[in-house]
């Protein structure tokens, strides 16, 4: 699946990048667990245009992302209980099929947000040249809470 000039361009205001150049997914799908539920995998790939978080200029990425998602009928997907306990090594309850369909387009679209760079930078880019300094501030001269401790130390 190839995202085509206009799809790209609503995808780049949605995830509020400067550009979008190229969304590129493959994706396969499964029947598992009897026939009753879908695994999705999938990779992609696509360029884009970020904002630096230190510049504000435009900085290019390349971003390539792999997934993995399991949907079933919302009847197959156990309901989560008010209190839960975060088990890290538990599997993900599936992803439930909304009138029988899976939006391939939306869940690339998730992925490449969620493989997004989220503080984008030029490598060039330092905060240095974006501090200014008061002259008049002086610098607050602190105690040394060590020494305050030996004067407290027992002698021998």
């Amino acid at each position: 699946m190839k995202a085509n000039p206009t799809e790209c361009r609503r995808l780049a205001e949605r995830l509020d990048l400067v550009d979008l150049k190229s969304l590129n997914a493959t994706v396969r799908l499964k029947r598992v667990r009897g026939g009753q539920m879908i695994r999705v995998r999938g990779t992609l790939e696509a360029d884009v245009t970020q904002t630096c978080v230190v510049t504000l200029d435009p900085v290019d990425n390349h971003v390539a992302d792999e997934f993995e998602i399991i949907f079933a009928p919302r009847h197959l997907i156990p309901e989560i209980p008010l209190e839960v306990e975060i088990d890290p090594d538990a599997e993900e309850p599936p992803e439930p099929l909304v009138g029988n369909q899976i939006d391939i387009g939306e869940l690339a679209a998730q992925h490449l947000s969620l493989a997004l760079d989220p503080y984008p930078r030029r490598p060039d880019a330092g905060f240095e040249d974006h501090i200014e300094e008061d002259p008049e501030e002086v610098p607050v001269k602190r105690p040394n809470p060590f020494l305050a401790l030996a004067k407290l130390k027992r002698p021998d």
